[in-house]
């Protein structure tokens, strides 16, 4: 029986025939005035998106890449940071802190949850040398999203504090504007809402933060942002760029700026929306108090195993996410950031009926499917 399988994980997530079409082409070579005009272009695309004039910076690498370069560039060992610790990737920052030598304030959250601003103020007035204050602006392991507005006037009100926030499944999928938010240094990858192959890292930071990279005796060579500015600003890279990835983020950049960064966010808010009601009305649990528009995490019902459910909406054509860690076996996460419209979400949902039902859950078919379109049709 024939089966298409259909993309709903958090990353990599489905591609736009414009972005296909341009890895399909042949190579060109990087150091050549076609190239250079291209790296340009997608750098002014770049500062559109986060509605800023400062550089933003390519590395070839995971988003993980570019957390790593936020350490190295704008800290120096010892140096105290408040880590939001909420989540497979909050977790991340506390290693990479403690990897280069930082002063880890860990504020351990249950996954699922936010941060309470209590206790942000508390740890704040208890450590006012603060460096640094790390967060997920979307949690990709819980689908949670955390407020970083908060955070950014809470940085602010420090002596010598930056605001590091991990955007890698909410630059696309939200209005990141980083000047507004109070955001310092901000980072995302090339394989959530940007909608490309993995392999691409991408930095913004602030003035403020600027005044870091003179100051971080951190050891640096591939990650080195003052380097890259330089030669970034030159329309090139000062190491072997992911020359395919770049002619190709021009291509899903067009597509996103022509949408429009509020009706972006306004399509993403809906698809998340119509997810997530179409789910409680099968009587499953949402995993996350604080749900991210990038993505939805779901509690398997009882007695079913979460692995089992995913390989059966596999067997139907859905590929999602399960859980990381303690969390293995007991959830799912279907995204719809990016290339997703609104008969997605309906298909999806469609499958995870079907899915259930094959798994012996008792429920009434069409009904997450009617609940998604009541959603949409409200919205749209």
């Amino acid at each position: 029986m024939l089966i298409k399988e259909r993309l709903f994980t958090p990353g990599p997530v489905p591609l736009p025939p414009q972005v296909i079409k341009a890895l399909g082409q042949q190579i060109i070579h990087h150091r050549t005035p076609e190239f250079t005009e291209i790296f340009f272009d997608v750098r002014k695309k770049l500062q559109q998106l986060l509605d800023t004039e400062r550089d933003v910076i390519m590395f070839a690498s995971s988003g993980t890449g570019a957390m790593e370069a936020s350490v190295l560039n704008f800290f120096s060992r010892g140096d105290k940071i408040l880590v939001i610790n909420a989540g497979k990737f909050g977790q991340r920052w506390k290693e990479l802190g403690e990897t280069y030598g930082l002063d880890v304030i860990d504020y351990q959250i249950e996954w699922g949850k936010t941060y309470q601003k209590e206790k942000v103020k508390e740890i704040v007035e208890k450590n006012p040398d603060i460096k640094g204050i790390f967060v997920q602006q979307s949690e990709t392991s819980t689908t949670t999203y955390h407020d970083v507005e908060f955070l950014g006037e809470i940085s602010n009100s420090l002596d010598d504090c930056i605001l590091v926030v991990d955007g890698i499944t909410s630059v696309g999928v939200y209005q990141v504007y980083p000047e507004k938010s109070g955001i310092d240094v901000l980072v995302t990858g090339s394989q959530k809402a940007l909608m490309l192959p993995p392999g691409l890292g991408l930095l913004y930071f602030s003035q403020k933060a600027e005044k870091r990279l003179k100051t971080s005796n951190l050891p640096k060579y591939y990650f080195d942002v003052a380097k890259e500015v330089k030669k970034q600003r030159e329309g090139q890279t000062a190491y072997t760029p992911a020359i395919s990835l770049i002619i190709a983020l021009r291509e899903s950049l067009t597509l996103i700026l022509e949408e429009g960064l509020p009706q972006l966010e306004k399509r993403h808010s809906i698809m998340a929306e119509a997810t997530r009601e179409a789910v409680k009305a099968l009587g499953l649990k949402l995993l996350s108090e604080s749900p991210s528009n990038s993505a939805t995490g779901i509690y398997s019902p009882e007695g079913i195993d979460g692995n089992k459910l995913r390989k059966r909406l596999l067997e139907l054509g859905f590929r999602v996410a399960g859980g990381q860690d303690h969390l293995k076996g007991k959830i799912l996460r279907i995204a719809h950031m990016g290339y997703f419209d609104f008969n997605d979400v309906i298909q999806v949902i469609a499958g995870l009926e079907m899915a259930l039902i094959k798994e012996g859950y008792t429920v009434e078919p069409a009904t997450g499917v009617k609940k998604a379109q009541e959603i949409i049709l409200k919205n749209i």
